[in-house]
């Protein structure tokens, strides 16, 4: 019995270090996202079990800035159970926001900060995320992030698993301050993809996670 536990448990967590902003120490992660408002790729290190440091460029499509920062992860609490593991995560950044396009604003200072936390079984997941930045004269933005979800199927390891998810977005400054993703989220191995589509604006979701 506690052998298969611990296979459980090993499976579940192979599984959920996929998705985690925070890799295997020694590991190096490449992340690129795209949702309603922005566009952003991230590389990272992670140094610990308990912190990723990494370089990240930030697209704004809606106000023509981009944002070129220094990106640490910080985990800050893990919970494991019989069938389930929870995470409690810090991030930031600190870097230059620039514009693009026909935005022809001077570089400024940008900051940025907030936390992320979820809590997964191997056929139900919750999480939540936020931010709050500061870049100038381009953006003063808080933006928060809830998503639920189940597999339709329980896969072992090495399997193709499948994740069906709603998002919900929340972005105050926005005319459109709440949004709504249906999502799809597929892994195996090393890679995870996202895809959805946000009801509210319109718009496409793709993310995608490659460990090396």
């Amino acid at each position: 019995m506690r052998a298969l536990l611990l296979l459980a448990l090993g499976c579940l967590t192979s599984i959920a270090s996929l998705a985690r902003p925070v890799s295997y120490a020694g590991g190096w992660t490449v992340i690129g996202e795209s949702d309603r408002q922005s566009s952003s790729a991230l590389v990272h290190y992670t140094p610990s079990p308990t912190m990723s440091l990494g370089l990240k460029t930030e697209v704004n499509r809606d106000s023509d800035f981009a944002l070129y920062s220094v990106h640490p992860t910080f985990l800050a609490k893990r919970w494991f159970g019989a069938d389930y593991q929870g995470n409690l995560y810090f991030h930031g950044g600190i870097g230059v926001a620039s514009g693009i396009s026909d935005n022809d604003g001077s570089d400024q200072m940008a900051i940025y900060g907030g936390v992320m936390a979820d809590w997964e079984t191997r056929s139900v997941f919750v999480g939540y995320r936020n931010r709050y930045l500061e870049a100038g004269n381009y953006a003063s933005q808080f933006m928060q992030v809830f998503r639920a979800g189940f597999a339709p199927y329980e896969g072992d390891s090495g399997d193709l698993h499948t994740w069906l998810m709603l998002e919900i977005d929340h972005r105050p400054s926005d005319p459109d301050s709440v949004t709504a993703t249906p999502l799809v989220r597929l892994f195996k191995g090393p890679l995870l993809v996202e895809a959805g589509y946000n009801l509210t604006v319109n718009q496409p979701l793709l993310n995608f996670t490659y460990r090396f």
